[in-house]
């Protein structure tokens, strides 16, 4: 693929990759030096695929032989660790290769650092959950490798880093304005839709894996008249409710279709963050957001600068704990000043000046 966009390079990196395997093939039928034909290349590249251990099933069985420990020296909530370390990874390989699994043999070095990138960027995890994650993984490659199951030692000189508590990235008004008015090309549609997703989250604050699964049955009309997103989040489970604002109505009417029972037409999340960079270059932002910043944004600019109490959007947000959403609702300076003024104006008559 020509050009030098992210995506001509990753599409190039696995074509050279395939290439590189097929050779391998090529090389391994000329040694036996018999006659082969080009179906014989393609059975032994075939072949060689199916007759390695998959990343996915030897994850399986590792959890497997932790589970028989659990309640002696494993604790339940660490094998609950490897649970979600192998449901990311599937979903990770499931939206980067469009596979179900992959073979050792298909693991380069450049893959942890993707997973690495994924879980920040497109799940929103923190830093010190992305560590544990990374480090858990390079732990069962090592134990992979111990037992000849690849041939490799994959990842061995990956590091993470120190876990720190990082500021989330929330959009300023004028960034928000600028993505939310931007002229985008009319000959390339997908970026419309990539952003219509992104503002959407931050007018629900919705997570992607989120956005692109609630169904018509999640807009529930309640006591008080008006519709509201009420669904059970992917990531973890909790229940979420948030009061949908006109904005996120329209959204939804645009792209209301019968065929479909999603609110939202589904993208992978890799597209997305692709075309959120250049929307991004486009309306020329004061810096590069995140799908996961249209969520941080719903949290501080639109909900805590509109005055609604932290408590209320844990709930919306669905967090287990006012802690993780105190880390997403940041104080804006309009907020603070507007906080001050009213602290001010309540306590100015109960303060005599004694001269």
């Amino acid at each position: 693929m020509e050009g030098k966009s992210k995506e001509a390079v990753e599409t190039n990196k696995d074509i050279g990759q395939l290439l590189l395997s097929i050779q391998k093939a090529f090389d391994v039928l000329v040694e036996k030096r018999t006659d082969f034909e080009a179906k014989d290349v393609k059975e032994a590249l075939q072949g060689s695929v199916k007759t390695q251990t998959t990343l996915l099933s030897f994850v399986d069985e590792h959890i497997s032989e932790l589970s028989t420990h659990e309640g002696i020296d494993m604790s339940k909530s660490s094998v609950w660790t490897y649970r979600k370390i192998r449901k990311n990874l599937a979903e990770f390989i499931g939206e980067k290769y469009r596979l179900t699994d992959l073979a050792f043999g298909q693991l380069t070095e450049p893959f942890i650092s993707d997973f690495h990138h994924y879980l920040l960027d497109e799940k929103g995890f923190s830093s010190g959950t992305i560590t544990i994650y990374v480090s858990l993984f390079k732990k069962m490659c090592r134990i992979a490798f111990e037992r000849g199951l690849c041939k490799n030692l994959l990842f061995a000189h990956y590091r993470v880093g120190t876990p720190r508590v990082t500021t989330p990235k929330a959009l300023s008004m004028s960034d928000f304005i600028k993505i939310r008015d931007v002229e985008l090309p009319e000959d390339k549609p997908r970026l419309s839709v990539s952003r219509d997703l992104f503002l959407f989250a931050c007018y629900a604050g919705t997570a992607f894996i989120d956005t692109v699964s609630i169904t018509k049955a999640n807009v529930k009309v309640l006591e008080d008249g008006d519709k509201w997103l009420v669904y059970n989040r992917k990531k973890t489970g909790t229940l979420a409710r948030v009061k949908l604002l006109p904005e996120a109505l329209e959204l939804m009417a645009k792209y209301e279709d019968g065929a479909r029972d999603t609110l939202f037409p589904l993208l992978s999340t890799n597209r997305v963050r692709i075309d959120l960079i250049t929307i991004c270059k486009l309306a020329e932002t004061s810096k590069t957001y995140s799908y996961h910043s249209g969520r941080h944004s719903f949290a501080s600019l639109i909900t805590l600068e509109a005055g609604v109490p932290m408590e209320t959007i844990c709930k919306m947000l669905g967090h287990k704990d006012v802690k993780m959403t105190q880390r997403y609702a940041r104080v804006t300076q309009k907020k603070l000043f507007e906080d001050m003024d009213k602290f001010i104006a309540a306590t100015e008559k109960d303060f005599v000046l004694a001269l």
